[in-house]
């Protein structure tokens, strides 16, 4: 690996490959009784069953999505290869770069991995507010930002990360941020789950295997528990 990489490592400020940012919204509680009505009232609910297309690149952006149950991927995608950007679990936007009026299309992708409810605000109400509520404001912009730090760490890891690192990372990211919890059903596949690392397949479910074998993990069909948690933060940190 680069020694930027061992820089960054000797540091304790190494980059994860998580797909979810560690970013609590509390966007709702910044908006006033009045701003909260004038936001709902131009909003509705839409159900999207499992693997479903959300939207697609290059898609109008009329809408700015907010997920309120379900599990869902944002992601690029050509002919023959995807790579995930994010998760987006419960209390996550999806949507936020057509935000500026320069960008009406969507850039990326967004499919269901669950069924979801998501609620989908009319995106010129939602620009209104940006610009009448600096607090608001302000928390969309911490939003961004953070989007934005924890895919360029996702790009990094991708690069940098040997295959052993990145499966530790996932691990990590499910049950830190996803699940929020050491015992979890993974509601994908072992190749969604490959997909998330950018290896293959067999790749994954060989380290999984490994993982099981030194009694950091436990796993039984879709059911995952975390044995050793600390053991998967070393793993991650090296690489």
């Amino acid at each position: 690996m680069s020694a930027l990489f061992y820089e960054i490592m000797e540091n304790q400020t190494y980059p994860s490959s998580c797909c979810v940012t560690p970013h609590r919204y509390r966007w709702l509680g910044l908006l006033t009784p009045e701003e909260q009505k004038y936001l709902y009232d131009n909003s509705v609910t839409v159900t999207y069953k499992k693997h479903e297309i959300i939207f697609k690149k290059g898609g109008m952006a009329s809408m700015i999505m907010f997920m309120e149950e379900g599990l869902a991927k944002v992601y690029i995608e050509n002919e023959t290869n995807a790579l995930v950007l994010k998760i987006i679990p419960d209390g996550n936007f999806m949507g936020l770069t057509a935000l500026t009026e320069d960008h009406k299309t969507h850039h990326h992708s967004a499919m269901a991995y669950v069924d979801s409810k998501i609620r989908q605000f009319d995106i010129s109400r939602f620009r209104q507010l940006i610009k009448e509520n600096p607090l608001f404001s302000k928390e969309i912009i911490d939003v961004l930002n953070g989007n934005s730090i924890q895919i360029y760490n996702r790009f990094f890891c991708l690069t940098f990360k040997q295959a052993y690192g990145r499966v530790a990372d996932i691990l990590l990211c499910l049950t830190d941020r996803v699940f929020r919890t050491r015992e979890f059903h993974l509601p994908f596949s072992r190749k969604d789950l490959a997909e998330l690392t950018g290896l293959s397949s067999e790749t994954v479910i060989r380290l999984l295997k490994r993982f099981s074998e030194e009694q950091i993990i436990k796993t039984d069909g879709k059911n995952f528990i975390i044995l050793d948690h600390d053991r998967l933060i070393q793993i991650s940190n090296k690489g």
